[in-house]
């Protein structure tokens, strides 16, 4: 059976930048690396929070990027 080990996490914050002139939605993506493999939903959430108040941009979501090893 496969077994899965996860090795980083990656937290991404996706922001709403606007329409171009086209209508097409415009967003900005800025990505933290080394986030601890064992940070629970709301510890991260938290922390995307804490992050968003220093910014100008509005937030769309939030996301986690893990990176996993699989092996027999």
């Amino acid at each position: 059976m496969a077994v899965a080990a996860l090795l980083d996490s990656q937290l991404s914050l996706v922001f709403d930048m606007g329409l171009d002139e086209n209508g097409k939605a415009i967003t900005k993506r800025k990505n933290y690396n080394n986030v601890k493999t064992s940070a629970t939903p709301d510890q991260l959430l938290q922390e995307a929070q804490a992050i968003v108040s220093l910014q100008t941009e509005t937030l769309l979501y939030v996301e986690r990027n893990d990176t996993n090893q699989i092996t027999e």
